[in-house]
């Protein structure tokens, strides 16, 4: 006579839980989605350092020369991760704009807050800044400015500002992912504390000059909205209303 073997529910459930463990784990150390890479990432070769943040599926990357205060290049766009690779697809590139719109993919892997990875250019080995969390963190762009005493609303269009912020690092890029047409990019770290927001800036391509420099604002956020006001870095009043991209 043939007996069938049925493991009690308890056990069948604290298996079944074992074995999601096991692939989640795998799944972690395989990479499989940016869970891993979310926040802000540098390497450096002399006084030329490299910027990498990446929040809500977008990344920016920028070369530059604080000390010298040299502004050297810029990309970015929507990034994926599958495994060890990673998937850039250009929206913005300062020193090429024939690369908007082309899909890039670069190997990688993650080792005790260390990336490997030849995003950058040459293979190298980024250092983790910090996590990617925070009220800020994510891919925001303008969604409403005022203008003459009135709110303008700022349809989201070919041409557009985006600000990608991690816990600690800025970065905002004004640029047509159509055309190409790349018209500026300046970031560095931030705080955001009590009601203030502080811009610290170490790349600047528009003006080198403003390197150094810092930009306070009243910023808050409500009802999922960062809304802020102060003077631009020209010392021009604004008021704007930034939104999380969808």
């Amino acid at each position: 006579m043939r007996h069938s073997f049925t493991l009690p529910a308890k056990i069948m459930s604290a298996f079944i839980l074992l074995w999601g463990l096991i692939i989640s784990k795998g799944y972690s150390e395989n990479h499989d989605d940016l869970s891993a890479l979310n926040g802000a990432w540098s390497t450096a070769e002399g006084t030329v350092e490299q910027s990498l943040i990446i929040a809500d599926g977008y990344c920016m990357l920028t070369k530059y020369d604080k000390v010298n205060k040299q502004f050297v290049h810029s990309f970015g766009g929507p990034l994926s991760a599958d495994g060890k690779q990673l998937t850039l697809k250009v929206e913005f590139n300062s020193s090429d704009k024939s690369q908007v719109g082309k899909t890039l993919n670069f190997p990688f892997d993650i080792k005790k807050n260390v990336l490997t990875s030849s995003i950058g250019g040459a293979k190298a080995k980024w250092q983790r800044t910090d996590d990617g969390t925070g009220a800020l963190a994510g891919n925001w762009r303008i969604t409403q400015r005022r203008q003459d005493g009135k709110m303008a609303e700022l349809p989201l269009r070919a041409r557009r500002t985006l600000k990608l912020l991690t816990d600690t690092r800025f970065q905002w890029a004004a640029i047509n992912i159509e055309t190409g047409e790349f018209s500026g990019t300046g970031g560095g770290s931030y705080t955001f504390e009590n009601g203030k927001y502080t811009e610290h800036i170490e790349f600047f391509s528009r003006d080198n000059s403003r390197v150094g420099a810092s930009l306070s604002f009243d910023g808050k956020v409500e009802n999922g909205d960062w809304i802020h006001s102060g003077l631009s870095s020209r010392g021009d009043p604004i008021y704007e209303v930034w939104s999380r991209m969808k």
